[in-house]
């Protein structure tokens, strides 16, 4: 938590900033020009200039000169020395600011001394393989100079100073004339030298005091430019350096920005802070920097100059991955434009030069080495460069497979490497399976089919795998109908094959054992050996045999032992599927039965007793007499009949089989009568009537 407290005490030190500024003002400044834009050879010391010169028509010195590593600065890596000897001149490396010192050793040294000695400085970097550029600036001022935009920065310490007082005072301060502001740092390398090179960390002119969330630059020819919206997770359209997780408006009250303690997060990054920040520790304001340059009137300075030593490196690169053997394509960029390659790391000839390398055909991945050229310089500093290469699957399979129609088989394929994928065709592109064990489909013809393997996009050769398609046998079911009894061959066809029946028989036939299913598996030979199987369903036809004939009035039903597929006669000759037969007449009849395939006979005689309704005793011939028919063919059957009063008037037999409508001789009248029947003496009684009409 960062303790906010508001200090309300103005702090004036203009005299502090203008120390460093000729008060004089008809003393005129020196111009400096310096030489030596270089290559740097890893490894090596070189000096920083090839040539220095001052012109300074009033001035034979001057106290000091600086010259700092203003970009590109590798704090413990790069270091500028004074070599040779030079007795009035004493030189002090800052290796925190990257930047040598030179003053005079007992008096103010001359600029031909001076001139000297910056010839005499080098440049060195402790690691064996350095990048990037590396700008010196030379500058008779204590501000660190910025050749990329050409501006001055100076950090000016002053404990507790507030935001808005460190605006007020960097506005006041001048440099050689420039008007100074409050910094606005728009650049990676201006953040670099005004923040981590710095000798403090400070105010700086950003600000989102209008509008939350909206920071923007207060001061300096920047003024009014957004340059962050949001909070920490905020983002920008032109350059900001936020520390992690900040701005964060801790408090609600954080306005201003502020750059980061040393060894607070990412060095020379940024905070947020009140207008005050706190009273004491990382967040309590320590001064703040200063810019010089950009603003409106500004004069056109000549008290610094610069150089630039480049390190041969190689600053990007591409590559590709291939399937299988071939050539690959690898790219790089160096910072001297001229690219070596080599197949090793050290030692050997280039085998090619240029930013673009087709190398040779291979067949595995293979490391190449590319190298920022110089004439300078060895080519030491190789740069492995790798060519991937994707082993391209291997299929093992075999060719042709072999089904039977009506069936199925399945395609083992393997593959080294990736995912099997199936086609029907060599150029089709929508798979029709995935997988190493593809279950053939129910084909009917010989087919091919396409197996391919894909490992991360590298696909192996598509290869063909034929599926010959063999004919099963020729079958088709039987079903025979067949006489309780009989014996039948059943033939499975198809001569010349296996055999293998349910009853466990070989032959091509068999006789029925007396079962009623049957069934055969037909084999071609090999190499098809295609099966099928042949059911026989076997119906046995019973032979019919009467179990009785029932007698219902006038109906008389035909019934047998068993079911079949019987018809009935009761005449023999004319026959029926019902076995139920309504006869009018009474008398003595033959009931028959038989099997439909001739598979039996059986009858039964049987007799149907009938008794008239009514009767005409009037001699015309008709109905003269009540008889009850078929009654002759019981002798022990009896009829008795009796009048409306329950008179027996007359009783029937198997000899007295009919009645003529007399009692005693004589006519009885027209009237109703009644009677009482039985077969036999075991026999029911069966009552009715009649009517008698003369």
């Amino acid at each position: 938590m960062k303790n906010i407290k508001i200090n309300k005490t103005f702090i004036l030190l203009i005299l502090l900033v203008q120390c460093f500024v000729y008060s004089q003002s008809s003393n005129i400044a020196p111009i400096l020009t310096a030489t030596g834009d270089q290559l740097y050879c890893p490894s090596t010391s070189m000096k920083v200039v090839t040539s220095m010169n001052f012109n300074d028509s009033d001035d034979l010195g001057v106290d000091a000169v600086y010259i700092q590593i203003s970009t590109g600065y590798a704090y413990g890596q790069d270091t500028l020395i004074l070599t040779g000897t030079h007795p009035t001149i004493v030189s002090n490396w800052n290796a925190n600011t990257g930047k040598l010192t030179l003053t005079g050793a007992s008096s103010q040294p001359t600029y031909l001394d001076l001139k000297y000695a910056i010839e005499d400085i080098e440049y060195s970097n402790n690691t064996t393989n350095p990048t990037g550029t590396r700008t010196f600036s030379i500058s008779i001022g204590q501000a660190n100079y910025l050749p990329s935009n050409g501006h001055y920065y100076q950090y000016i310490p002053n404990i507790g100073v507030t935001w808005s007082d460190a605006k007020n005072l960097a506005q006041t301060s001048t440099y050689y004339g420039l008007q100074g502001y409050l910094a606005t740092i728009t650049a990676a390398d201006e953040a670099q030298l005004s923040g981590t090179q710095a000798a403090g960390a400070g105010w700086i002119g950003g600000s989102d005091e209008q509008t939350e969330g909206t920071w923007k630059w207060m001061t300096g020819p920047e003024a009014g430019t957004v340059f962050w919206t949001g909070n920490f997770t905020g983002y920008t359209s032109t350059y900001a350096f936020w520390n992690t997780g900040e701005p964060n408006n801790m408090g609600g009250a954080e306005n201003y920005a502020h750059i980061t303690a040393p060894g607070v997060g990412i060095a020379g990054s940024w905070n947020d802070l009140s207008n005050t920040g706190d009273t004491s520790g990382n967040y309590q304001p320590k001064g703040y920097v200063v810019e010089y340059g950009g603003m409106p009137g500004d004069p056109v300075l000549h008290i610094s100059t610069n150089t630039t030593i480049t390190i041969p490196s190689i600053t990007s690169s591409n590559t590709e991955t291939i399937c299988g053997a071939g050539t690959v394509h690898l790219q790089a960029i160096s910072s001297t434009g001229t690219v070596n390659w080599y197949t090793n790391s050290s030692g050997g000839i280039p085998i090619a030069t240029g930013n673009n390398f087709i190398s040779p055909t291979i067949s595995t991945t293979t490391d190449f080495y590319a190298v920022a050229h110089s004439n300078n310089c060895p080519d030491d500093i190789r740069i492995p460069i790798t060519a991937h290469v994707t082993t391209k699957p291997i299929l093992t399979y075999s060719s042709p497979y072999y089904m039977c129609d009506e069936s199925y088989t399945v395609i083992d394929v393997q593959t080294t490497s990736g995912i099997l994928l199936w086609y029907d065709s060599p150029t089709a592109t929508n798979q029709i399976f995935l997988g190493t064990h593809f279950v053939v489909p129910n084909i009917h013809e010989n087919t091919t089919f396409y197996a391919e393997a894909n490992y991360n996009g590298c696909l192996s050769d598509r290869i063909p795998i034929e599926v010959n398609v063999y004919a099963p046998p020729i079958v088709s079911d039987e079903i025979h109908k067949i006489c309780s009894g009989e014996v039948l061959t059943l033939d499975a066809g198809n001569p010349g094959m296996t055999y293998i029946w349910s009853t466990g028989a070989t032959t091509q036939t068999i006789t029925t054992n007396g079962l009623s299913n049957y069934s055969v598996i037909i084999t071609t030979l090999a190499p098809e050996s295609c099966s099928k199987t042949k059911n026989f369903s076997i119906i046995i036809n019973s032979a019919p045999v009467i179990s009785g004939i029932l007698i219902n009035d006038s109906i008389a039903t035909i019934n047998t032992t068993a079911n079949g597929d019987f018809e009935y006669s009761i005449d023999g000759t004319n026959y029926q599927t019902s076995n139920q037969f309504a006869i009018a007449d009474g008398g003595y009849y033959i009931g028959y039965v038989r099997e439909k395939n001739n598979c039996g006979f059986d009858y039964k005689p049987f007799i149907i007793v009938s008794v008239p309704e009514f009767f005409t005793p009037n001699n015309d011939g008709n109905n003269d007499l009540w008889i009850i028919k078929g009654l002759i063919y019981y002798p022990k059957a009896e009829v008795k009949i009796y009048d409306r009063f329950g008179k027996l008037i007359t009783q029937l037999n198997s000899n007295k089989y009919f009645w003529d409508g007399t009692l005693n001789g004589k006519n009885l009248t027209s009237d109703d009568y009644w009677y009482i029947f039985k077969i036999d003496e075991n026999s029911p009684e069966v009552k009715g009537h009649f009517s008698m009409k003369r």
